[in-house]
């Protein structure tokens, strides 16, 4: 898989983003095929089945959920992704802190980890189509705050 990558050149661009390894990344773009033929980053979360889906019918309004659609595979590349990422990357691991101990709104730690491993797939996404290294500014949406974080992100 690892040859795969290199043949492809991805391997430097892949291996950009803290944390995520050659493998981890061969893994999911085995699953994904050729990431140019989604129209948006968020087109491949729903490939994967990990974007969130409110049940509706009538007048009934259910919470939003994972609706399990998607390709299983897809999800256990990502989320196998988000172990590493949580260890070494300050942009995710900050992201993992603030949704799980913000004060409304609090998420579980595996829904924090579903949603790392979407953000994951965003970011592979847009390394590979731009053809560009990750950049941890803006992936953190411009915010430098998580440079001032220097702990290990709780699991």
């Amino acid at each position: 898989m690892i040859a795969t990558l290199d043949e492809l050149g991805l391997t430097a661009l892949v291996t950009s983003i803290d944390g995520l390894s050659p493998v981890g990344a061969a893994a999911i773009l085995a699953q994904t095929g050729d990431l140019t033929r989604f129209t948006s980053a968020r087109a491949v979360v729903k490939h994967a089945g990990l974007a969130p889906r409110e049940r509706k019918s009538g007048t009934f309004t259910g919470r939003a959920r994972l609706t399990g659609a998607g390709r299983p595979r897809l999800r256990v590349a990502a989320w196998r992704a988000v172990w590493g990422c949580l260890q070494t990357n300050r942009v995710y691991a900050a992201r993992y802190r603030h949704l799980t101990s913000r004060e409304t709104n609090r998420l579980t730690p595996t829904q924090a980890q579903t949603a790392v491993a979407g953000a994951i797939l965003r970011q592979l996404y847009a390394v590979v189509t731009q053809r560009r290294a990750w950049d941890p500014v803006i992936a953190a949406h411009g915010i430098t705050r998580w440079r001032e974080t220097t702990g290990t992100a709780a699991a």
